[in-house]
Protein backbone atom coordinates (compact mmCIF):
# COMPACT_ATOMS: atom_id res chain seq x y z
CA UNK A 1 0.00 0.00 0.00
CA UNK A 2 1.31 3.44 -0.81
CA UNK A 3 1.41 5.42 2.38
CA UNK A 4 1.32 8.69 0.61
CA UNK A 5 -2.17 7.88 -0.74
CA UNK A 6 -3.50 6.27 2.47
CA UNK A 7 -6.19 7.76 4.62
CA UNK A 8 -4.67 9.55 7.61
CA UNK A 9 -6.15 9.78 11.06
CA UNK A 10 -6.15 13.20 12.72
CA UNK A 11 -3.32 12.42 15.13
CA UNK A 12 -1.58 9.25 14.05
CA UNK A 13 -0.75 7.24 10.97
CA UNK A 14 -1.52 3.54 10.68
CA UNK A 15 1.55 3.03 8.51
CA UNK A 16 4.24 3.38 11.22
CA UNK A 17 7.08 0.82 11.12
CA UNK A 18 7.13 -2.12 13.70
CA UNK A 19 10.33 -0.73 15.29
CA UNK A 20 8.63 2.59 15.95
CA UNK A 21 5.64 0.91 17.63
CA UNK A 22 7.95 -1.21 19.93
CA UNK A 23 9.82 1.88 21.11
CA UNK A 24 6.55 3.59 21.91
CA UNK A 25 5.32 0.65 24.05
CA UNK A 26 8.58 0.55 26.00
CA UNK A 27 8.31 4.28 26.63
CA UNK A 28 4.78 3.92 27.97
CA UNK A 29 5.88 1.04 30.31
CA UNK A 30 8.71 3.17 31.70
CA UNK A 31 6.32 6.06 32.39
CA UNK A 32 3.94 3.67 34.24
CA UNK A 33 6.76 2.21 36.37
CA UNK A 34 8.08 5.63 37.37
CA UNK A 35 4.58 6.77 38.25
CA UNK A 36 4.04 3.76 40.59
CA UNK A 37 7.37 4.24 42.31
CA UNK A 38 6.69 7.92 42.77
CA UNK A 39 3.41 7.11 44.50
CA UNK A 40 5.18 5.03 47.23
CA UNK A 41 6.03 6.67 50.60
CA UNK A 42 9.32 8.51 50.73
CA UNK A 43 10.63 6.13 53.45
CA UNK A 44 11.67 3.75 50.72
CA UNK A 45 11.28 0.02 50.19
CA UNK A 46 11.53 -0.71 53.92
CA UNK A 47 8.03 0.63 54.65
CA UNK A 48 4.98 -1.57 54.95
CA UNK A 49 3.39 -0.26 51.75
CA UNK A 50 6.62 -0.74 49.88
CA UNK A 51 7.02 -4.26 51.21
CA UNK A 52 3.51 -5.07 50.11
CA UNK A 53 4.23 -3.72 46.65
CA UNK A 54 7.52 -5.56 46.31
CA UNK A 55 6.01 -8.81 47.55
CA UNK A 56 3.24 -8.60 44.94
CA UNK A 57 5.89 -8.01 42.29
CA UNK A 58 8.05 -10.92 43.47
CA UNK A 59 10.49 -8.76 45.41
CA UNK A 60 12.36 -9.80 48.52
CA UNK A 61 10.11 -8.23 51.15
CA UNK A 62 9.05 -9.82 54.47
CA UNK A 63 8.32 -13.51 53.96
CA UNK A 64 6.79 -14.19 57.41
CA UNK A 65 3.24 -15.44 57.41
CA UNK A 66 0.73 -15.34 60.20
CA UNK A 67 0.30 -18.73 61.93
CA UNK A 68 -3.25 -19.99 61.45
CA UNK A 69 -5.21 -20.29 64.72
CA UNK A 70 -6.03 -23.95 64.11
CA UNK A 71 -2.29 -24.77 64.26
CA UNK A 72 -1.95 -23.10 67.65
CA UNK A 73 -5.13 -24.38 69.25
CA UNK A 74 -5.33 -27.71 67.46
CA UNK A 75 -1.73 -28.89 67.79
CA UNK A 76 0.64 -26.65 69.74
CA UNK A 77 -1.42 -26.26 72.91
CA UNK A 78 -2.40 -29.95 73.20
CA UNK A 79 1.22 -30.99 72.60
CA UNK A 80 2.46 -28.57 75.24
CA UNK A 81 -0.17 -29.81 77.69
CA UNK A 82 0.78 -33.45 77.15
CA UNK A 83 4.47 -32.63 77.57
CA UNK A 84 3.80 -30.72 80.80
CA UNK A 85 1.65 -33.53 82.19
CA UNK A 86 4.26 -36.16 81.29
CA UNK A 87 7.03 -34.13 82.93
CA UNK A 88 4.97 -33.66 86.08
CA UNK A 89 4.14 -37.38 86.24
CA UNK A 90 7.78 -38.35 85.75
CA UNK A 91 9.04 -36.17 88.59
CA UNK A 92 6.19 -37.30 90.83
CA UNK A 93 7.35 -40.89 90.29
CA UNK A 94 10.99 -40.23 91.19
CA UNK A 95 12.13 -42.14 94.24
CA UNK A 96 15.33 -42.80 96.22
CA UNK A 97 16.85 -46.21 96.93
CA UNK A 98 17.52 -46.87 100.63
CA UNK A 99 21.15 -46.48 101.69
CA UNK A 100 22.57 -45.63 98.24
CA UNK A 101 20.09 -42.74 97.73
CA UNK A 102 20.12 -43.29 93.98
CA UNK A 103 17.25 -41.44 92.28
CA UNK A 104 15.16 -43.52 89.92
CA UNK A 105 11.77 -43.61 88.17
CA UNK A 106 9.27 -46.02 89.72
CA UNK A 107 5.57 -45.90 88.88
CA UNK A 108 4.37 -49.04 90.68
CA UNK A 109 3.13 -49.39 94.26
CA UNK A 110 4.52 -51.82 96.82
CA UNK A 111 1.15 -53.53 97.13
CA UNK A 112 0.85 -54.07 93.38
CA UNK A 113 4.37 -55.53 93.29
CA UNK A 114 3.43 -57.84 96.17
CA UNK A 115 0.40 -59.14 94.30
CA UNK A 116 2.49 -59.85 91.22
CA UNK A 117 5.07 -61.64 93.37
CA UNK A 118 2.46 -63.82 95.08
CA UNK A 119 1.09 -64.93 91.71
CA UNK A 120 4.59 -65.74 90.43
CA UNK A 121 5.38 -67.62 93.64
CA UNK A 122 2.36 -69.91 93.20
CA UNK A 123 3.24 -70.51 89.56
CA UNK A 124 6.84 -71.44 90.43
CA UNK A 125 5.75 -73.85 93.15
CA UNK A 126 3.73 -75.70 90.50
CA UNK A 127 6.67 -75.56 88.08
CA UNK A 128 9.13 -76.96 90.66
CA UNK A 129 6.66 -79.49 92.03
CA UNK A 130 8.52 -82.61 93.10
CA UNK A 131 11.88 -80.79 93.26
CA UNK A 132 11.20 -78.61 96.33
CA UNK A 133 13.07 -79.90 99.40
CA UNK A 134 10.93 -80.52 102.49
CA UNK A 135 10.93 -77.97 105.30
CA UNK A 136 12.80 -80.28 107.67
CA UNK A 137 15.61 -80.91 105.17
CA UNK A 138 18.97 -79.72 106.46
CA UNK A 139 19.50 -77.37 103.53
CA UNK A 140 16.05 -75.85 103.99
CA UNK A 141 16.56 -75.43 107.74
CA UNK A 142 19.89 -73.69 107.15
CA UNK A 143 18.48 -71.37 104.51
CA UNK A 144 15.54 -70.54 106.79
CA UNK A 145 17.82 -69.74 109.71
CA UNK A 146 20.28 -67.59 107.75
CA UNK A 147 17.53 -65.89 105.77
CA UNK A 148 15.62 -65.05 108.94
CA UNK A 149 18.63 -63.27 110.41
CA UNK A 150 19.21 -61.35 107.16
CA UNK A 151 15.54 -60.26 107.07
CA UNK A 152 15.75 -59.04 110.68
CA UNK A 153 18.92 -57.09 109.85
CA UNK A 154 17.12 -55.52 106.88
CA UNK A 155 14.45 -54.08 109.16
CA UNK A 156 17.11 -52.65 111.48
CA UNK A 157 18.92 -51.03 108.57
CA UNK A 158 15.72 -49.56 107.14
CA UNK A 159 15.01 -47.83 110.43
CA UNK A 160 18.59 -46.61 110.61
CA UNK A 161 18.44 -45.23 107.08
CA UNK A 162 15.22 -43.35 107.96
CA UNK A 163 13.28 -44.98 105.17
CA UNK A 164 9.87 -43.34 105.57
CA UNK A 165 8.28 -45.00 102.53
CA UNK A 166 7.34 -48.65 103.28
CA UNK A 167 9.99 -50.45 101.25
CA UNK A 168 9.62 -53.94 102.64
CA UNK A 169 6.19 -55.45 102.05
CA UNK A 170 4.33 -56.73 105.10
CA UNK A 171 4.34 -60.34 103.90
CA UNK A 172 6.71 -62.63 105.84
CA UNK A 173 9.69 -64.05 103.99
CA UNK A 174 9.39 -67.50 102.47
CA UNK A 175 12.46 -69.59 101.61
CA UNK A 176 12.13 -72.35 99.04
CA UNK A 177 15.05 -74.67 98.28
CA UNK A 178 14.80 -76.41 94.91
CA UNK A 179 16.86 -79.43 93.88
CA UNK A 180 18.64 -78.30 90.70
CA UNK A 181 22.18 -78.41 89.29
CA UNK A 182 21.90 -74.74 88.45
CA UNK A 183 23.78 -72.41 90.80
CA UNK A 184 21.30 -69.64 91.36
CA UNK A 185 19.14 -67.80 93.86
CA UNK A 186 16.47 -65.19 93.20
CA UNK A 187 13.77 -63.24 95.01
CA UNK A 188 10.23 -62.27 94.02
CA UNK A 189 8.28 -59.22 95.18
CA UNK A 190 6.36 -60.19 98.29
CA UNK A 191 9.50 -61.61 99.98
CA UNK A 192 9.67 -65.01 98.27
CA UNK A 193 13.26 -66.29 98.11
CA UNK A 194 14.24 -69.31 95.99
CA UNK A 195 17.59 -71.10 96.36
CA UNK A 196 18.67 -73.74 93.84
CA UNK A 197 20.91 -76.43 95.33
CA UNK A 198 23.59 -75.94 92.68
CA UNK A 199 24.49 -72.78 94.59
CA UNK A 200 26.00 -74.89 97.38
CA UNK A 201 28.95 -75.66 95.10
CA UNK A 202 30.09 -72.10 95.79
CA UNK A 203 28.49 -71.26 99.16
CA UNK A 204 30.10 -73.74 101.58
CA UNK A 205 29.04 -72.32 104.94
CA UNK A 206 26.52 -69.99 106.55
CA UNK A 207 28.65 -66.87 106.09
CA UNK A 208 28.88 -67.48 102.38
CA UNK A 209 25.21 -68.36 102.13
CA UNK A 210 24.42 -65.11 103.98
CA UNK A 211 26.26 -63.10 101.32
CA UNK A 212 23.96 -64.57 98.66
CA UNK A 213 20.76 -64.18 100.66
CA UNK A 214 21.77 -60.64 101.62
CA UNK A 215 22.07 -59.85 97.91
CA UNK A 216 18.57 -61.20 97.23
CA UNK A 217 16.94 -59.41 100.15
CA UNK A 218 18.66 -56.21 99.01
CA UNK A 219 16.88 -56.51 95.65
CA UNK A 220 13.57 -56.40 97.51
CA UNK A 221 14.58 -53.53 99.78
CA UNK A 222 15.53 -51.47 96.73
CA UNK A 223 12.35 -52.54 94.88
CA UNK A 224 14.34 -53.36 91.78
CA UNK A 225 11.46 -55.44 90.37
CA UNK A 226 9.11 -52.44 90.47
CA UNK A 227 11.78 -50.26 88.91
CA UNK A 228 12.24 -52.71 86.03
CA UNK A 229 8.49 -52.88 85.42
CA UNK A 230 8.22 -49.08 85.47
CA UNK A 231 11.13 -48.78 83.08
CA UNK A 232 9.57 -51.30 80.70
CA UNK A 233 6.30 -49.37 80.76
CA UNK A 234 8.01 -46.07 80.00
CA UNK A 235 10.17 -47.52 77.24
CA UNK A 236 7.14 -49.23 75.71
CA UNK A 237 5.27 -45.93 75.50
CA UNK A 238 8.24 -44.12 73.97
CA UNK A 239 8.83 -46.92 71.47
CA UNK A 240 5.25 -46.81 70.24
CA UNK A 241 5.37 -43.06 69.87
CA UNK A 242 7.98 -43.61 67.17
CA UNK A 243 5.23 -45.15 65.04
CA UNK A 244 3.65 -41.69 64.83
CA UNK A 245 6.89 -40.37 63.36
CA UNK A 246 7.62 -43.38 61.17
CA UNK A 247 4.50 -45.50 60.48
CA UNK A 248 6.60 -47.95 58.48
CA UNK A 249 8.07 -49.29 61.75
CA UNK A 250 11.71 -49.01 60.67
CA UNK A 251 12.54 -46.57 63.46
CA UNK A 252 10.69 -48.80 65.94
CA UNK A 253 12.71 -51.86 64.93
CA UNK A 254 15.95 -49.90 65.32
CA UNK A 255 14.96 -48.44 68.69
CA UNK A 256 14.25 -51.80 70.38
CA UNK A 257 17.82 -53.20 70.32
CA UNK A 258 19.25 -49.76 71.04
CA UNK A 259 16.96 -49.48 74.05
CA UNK A 260 18.09 -52.90 75.31
CA UNK A 261 21.78 -52.14 74.86
CA UNK A 262 21.81 -48.59 76.20
CA UNK A 263 19.05 -48.63 78.84
CA UNK A 264 17.91 -52.04 80.06
CA UNK A 265 21.25 -53.83 80.30
CA UNK A 266 23.11 -50.96 82.03
CA UNK A 267 20.27 -50.61 84.54
CA UNK A 268 20.28 -54.36 85.19
CA UNK A 269 24.01 -54.25 85.96
CA UNK A 270 23.45 -51.21 88.17
CA UNK A 271 20.83 -53.15 90.14
CA UNK A 272 23.21 -56.06 90.67
CA UNK A 273 25.99 -53.80 91.92
CA UNK A 274 23.55 -52.01 94.21
CA UNK A 275 22.28 -55.32 95.63
CA UNK A 276 25.88 -56.44 96.22
CA UNK A 277 26.58 -53.23 98.13
CA UNK A 278 23.48 -53.39 100.31
CA UNK A 279 23.86 -57.16 100.72
CA UNK A 280 27.28 -57.05 102.41
CA UNK A 281 25.93 -54.37 104.79
CA UNK A 282 23.00 -56.65 105.70
CA UNK A 283 25.33 -59.61 106.19
CA UNK A 284 27.57 -57.60 108.52
CA UNK A 285 24.57 -56.33 110.47
CA UNK A 286 23.31 -59.92 110.84
CA UNK A 287 26.71 -60.96 112.26
CA UNK A 288 27.85 -62.89 109.19
CA UNK A 289 31.35 -62.28 107.90
CA UNK A 290 30.94 -59.96 104.87
CA UNK A 291 34.33 -61.04 103.50
CA UNK A 292 32.72 -64.33 102.53
CA UNK A 293 31.09 -62.62 99.53
CA UNK A 294 34.49 -62.39 97.84
CA UNK A 295 35.11 -66.10 98.38
CA UNK A 296 31.80 -67.03 96.74
CA UNK A 297 32.40 -64.90 93.63
CA UNK A 298 36.05 -65.96 93.40
CA UNK A 299 34.93 -69.59 93.18
CA UNK A 300 32.37 -68.67 90.53
CA UNK A 301 35.01 -66.82 88.55
CA UNK A 302 37.43 -69.73 88.71
CA UNK A 303 34.78 -72.27 87.71
CA UNK A 304 33.63 -70.11 84.78
CA UNK A 305 37.22 -69.77 83.58
CA UNK A 306 37.73 -73.55 83.71
CA UNK A 307 34.53 -74.21 81.77
CA UNK A 308 35.10 -71.54 79.13
CA UNK A 309 38.76 -72.00 78.41
CA UNK A 310 39.97 -69.00 80.41
CA UNK A 311 37.11 -66.64 79.52
CA UNK A 312 35.04 -66.04 82.64
CA UNK A 313 32.14 -64.05 81.20
CA UNK A 314 30.95 -62.51 77.93
CA UNK A 315 31.67 -58.79 77.38
CA UNK A 316 30.11 -56.84 80.21
CA UNK A 317 28.23 -54.36 78.00
CA UNK A 318 26.01 -57.16 76.61
CA UNK A 319 25.43 -58.84 79.98
CA UNK A 320 22.74 -58.39 82.62
CA UNK A 321 25.34 -58.82 85.39
CA UNK A 322 28.69 -57.13 85.97
CA UNK A 323 31.84 -59.15 85.40
CA UNK A 324 33.40 -61.02 88.29
CA UNK A 325 36.42 -58.72 88.39
CA UNK A 326 34.16 -55.68 88.59
CA UNK A 327 32.21 -57.15 91.49
CA UNK A 328 35.32 -58.21 93.39
CA UNK A 329 36.78 -54.71 93.04
CA UNK A 330 33.58 -53.18 94.38
CA UNK A 331 33.63 -55.53 97.38
CA UNK A 332 37.04 -54.17 98.30
CA UNK A 333 35.61 -50.64 98.31
CA UNK A 334 32.60 -51.52 100.49
CA UNK A 335 34.30 -53.92 102.91
CA UNK A 336 35.49 -51.39 105.54
CA UNK A 337 31.93 -50.28 106.39
CA UNK A 338 30.59 -53.85 106.33
CA UNK A 339 33.41 -55.03 108.63
CA UNK A 340 32.71 -52.12 110.96
CA UNK A 341 29.16 -53.39 111.42
CA UNK A 342 30.39 -56.96 111.81
CA UNK A 343 32.83 -55.99 114.54
CA UNK A 344 30.64 -53.40 116.28
CA UNK A 345 31.22 -53.02 120.06
CA UNK A 346 34.57 -54.72 119.82
CA UNK A 347 32.98 -57.89 118.52
CA UNK A 348 30.75 -58.29 121.58
CA UNK A 349 27.60 -57.71 119.54
CA UNK A 350 28.18 -60.76 117.39
CA UNK A 351 30.06 -62.98 119.83
CA UNK A 352 26.98 -64.52 121.42
CA UNK A 353 25.22 -64.80 118.06
CA UNK A 354 28.17 -66.63 116.52
CA UNK A 355 28.11 -69.12 119.39
CA UNK A 356 24.42 -69.61 118.80
CA UNK A 357 25.11 -70.29 115.14
CA UNK A 358 27.58 -73.04 116.08
CA UNK A 359 25.02 -74.71 118.37
CA UNK A 360 22.40 -74.52 115.60
CA UNK A 361 24.76 -76.17 113.15
CA UNK A 362 25.53 -78.99 115.59
CA UNK A 363 21.82 -79.51 116.22
CA UNK A 364 21.07 -79.63 112.50
CA UNK A 365 23.86 -82.18 111.97
CA UNK A 366 22.47 -84.40 114.77
CA UNK A 367 19.01 -84.32 113.20
CA UNK A 368 20.41 -85.73 109.97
Amino acid sequence: MNCALAFRAPTQSICRSPQSRGRRLLFRGEIWRRHRLASLPSRGPGSSRAKSFYNRRGGRGDSKKNVPPYVIYGFALPAASVAAAATYAYYRCLDSVPYTNRRRFIATSSQWEENIGHDQYKALLKQFQGEVLPKDHRATVTVQRVGGRIAAAAQICLREWNSTIPRSPTSPYTYTVVRSPEANAFVLPGNHVFVLTGLFRYAHNEDELASVLGHEVAHNLARHAGERMSESLLMGILSRLTLLIDPSGVLFSILLPVQTLLVQLPHSREHEVEADRIGVILAGEACYDPRSAKRVFSRMKEDAANRNGGNTTPPEFISTHPGYDTRLDFFDQWMPEALERFGKDGGNKCKAIREEMKRARRLAAEMH
